[in-house]
């Protein structure tokens, strides 16, 4: 495929040095090509977040194209092979901080809509954008204050294609059709501080609390589905103790976090971990995040239309999957009948010299477009 606009759109994006939440120029670039085509746009700021709105039709369905253009910080420039903000062609891939991260799809988003709406200036439906600036950062501000927004108003959207990269080698190898939950957990642990050698005029909270632990880590919260592994149970720190040798600690600090499937719930993952605390006999006080609910969509009209673009544009059979971490789809999954995540390779997301294959960036934006196409017709 020789189609360039694609390419050089997100160049353009990646030049932005857009660090979570500042977007730089980005949605101003887009925003112009939108309004050229016929899209009418809405700024919804919140605080230090830069989103928008664009739609151009009034009648359903609704295809909506969402997308973050923060990125990540670059870590240390000096390890990058070219300037992480000046888009570099090499060895067949595309190297900047954002071009999987989600620049690219971005760029996708758009010239597939520059082609299809000029090949069709009377299509059906209509086509929305969601974009914001605050998905790698704390997501106060974002995607969750539009969706807010448009549930206010009664806008809903019918299907939705978020543009994070799922691939794990080649574009439209693997779609995301759903995502777990995510609920942490911080819990302290109260004991007596007291000297090793008189352990019976102390409390040690790590002794306390260890049977209560192993039954944590050893507990089957459920058992997944047809879309979903099981629900698991990790433990990411745990702290406690003065440094010195001779000092039972007195208090002791465990972070925890369930990433949860459909099959469970935040309230009743919390009410069984407190009974096994309780159950234990631990004393002890937990404070509870929740930072996302599982979402799912089943197969249906939106991921075959994704699955058939897959085979049509890469010649790949593509698989469902709802790996990984949160994403922005936990908040519009509220106002989208259907959502996925389809976007290129998510190998080097985050990393220094992030990239993508040269091959797939116009590979990507047409097989949005035979979305939009099936879709709208």
């Amino acid at each position: 495929m020789t189609e360039t606009a694609t390419l050089e759109l997100a160049k353009a994006l990646i030049a932005q040095a857009s660090v979570t939440p500042d977007d730089k120029n980005c949605q101003a670039i887009l925003a112009g090509r939108l309004e050229a085509m016929g899209f009418t746009v809405e700024a919804m700021n919140f605080g230090d977040t830069k989103n928008f709105w664009a739609r151009k039709g009034s009648a359903a369905p609704v295809v909506c194209f969402a997308g973050h253009t923060d990125v990540v910080p670059p870590g240390p420039e000096e390890k990058w092979a070219s300037p992480p903000f000046v888009p570099t062609e090499r060895e067949g891939c595309l190297y900047g901080r954002g071009a999987a991260d989600m620049k690219t799809s971005i760029a996708a988003f758009v010239t597939a809509c520059e082609r299809f709406v000029a090949a069709n200036p009377e299509h059906k439906g209509s086509i929305a954008f969601l974009i914001t600036s605050d998905e790698e950062g704390d997501a106060y501000d974002g995607t969750v204050k539009v969706v807010e927004a448009l549930q206010k108003r009664g806008e809903g959207i019918d299907y939705c294609i978020v543009g994070e990269p799922t691939a794990v080698n080649r574009v439209g190898d693997t779609i995301k059709n759903g995502r777990r939950g995510s609920l942490s957990g911080n819990l302290t642990v109260k004991g007596k501080q007291g000297h090793i050698a008189y352990p019976h005029l102390a409390v040690n909270p790590v002794h306390t609390v260890a049977p209560a632990l192993l039954e944590l880590t050893a507990e089957e919260w459920d058992k997944g589905n047809d879309y979903f592994p099981p629900t698991g149970f990790q433990i990411s720190n745990i702290n406690g103790g003065t440094g010195a040798t001779n000092v039972i600690p007195g208090v002791l600090n465990i972070k925890f976090n369930f990433r949860f499937s459909t099959e469970s719930t935040e309230a009743g993952l919390k009410e069984r971990v407190h009974a096994i605390l309780d159950k234990h006999g631990v004393d002890y006080d937990l404070e509870w995040s929740c930072s996302g609910q599982p979402f799912l969509t089943e197969a249906g009209r939106l991921t075959q239309v994704a699955q058939a673009a897959a085979a049509e544009v890469c010649g790949i059979q593509t698989e469902l999957s709802t790996s990984g971490g949160t994403s922005d789809g936990r908040f519009i999954k509220a106002v989208a009948k259907e959502l996925i995540e389809l976007g290129p390779s998510n190998a080097s997301i985050h990393q220094i010299n992030e990239h993508v294959l040269l091959e797939d960036i116009p590979k990507l934006s047409a097989v949005y477009e035979y979305m939009l196409a099936e879709l709208l017709k």
